[in-house]
């Protein structure tokens, strides 16, 4: 998917991606973007530069259903996200890294139930009807 211009940053994700197979490289260089989007269009700690957890996760959620549309939980599960949990996971993989950098405050259960993927991701492009109503059918002029 968004590989980098750095090849140094590129073989770290490509490395994790092999180290721990839970989670494909995509997913890995997708947080580094929802990052950079989450750091320019979310409210920030106005002393800091820092994106927190809650920040983070908006904003992936907010990319992934503009990048992705109705095919966002599709894409997420097929590189391995299930949970805002594995969010974190990669969060923390990063850093581990030395790719991201965490404060001392930053725990994995900042990313502790989120929120349900299914509702974030799918219920955006899910038309409500009452329980046994059938949606009409699309009338063409």
């Amino acid at each position: 998917m968004n590989r980098t211009d750095d090849p140094e940053l590129t073989a770290k994700i490509e490395a994790l991606a092999r180290a721990d197979r839970r989670y494909r490289a995509d997913a890995y260089f997708f947080l580094i973007r929802a990052l950079a989007f989450a750091s320019r269009e979310l409210a920030r700690r106005p002393e800091s530069d820092h994106v927190d957890g809650k920040a983070l996760l908006e904003g992936f959620r907010r990319l992934a259903l503009r990048e992705f549309g109705p095919l966002t939980l599709q894409v997420l599960e097929d590189w391995g996200l299930h949970r805002t949990e594995d969010i974190g996971n990669l969060v923390f993989a990063l850093a581990e890294q030395g790719v991201l950098g965490v404060e001392s405050d930053d725990r994995r259960a900042d990313f502790a139930d989120g929120y349900d993927f299914r509702r974030a991701f799918c219920e955006p492009f899910v038309c409500d009807l009452w329980p046994g109503q059938e949606p009409e059918p699309l009338r063409l002029a």
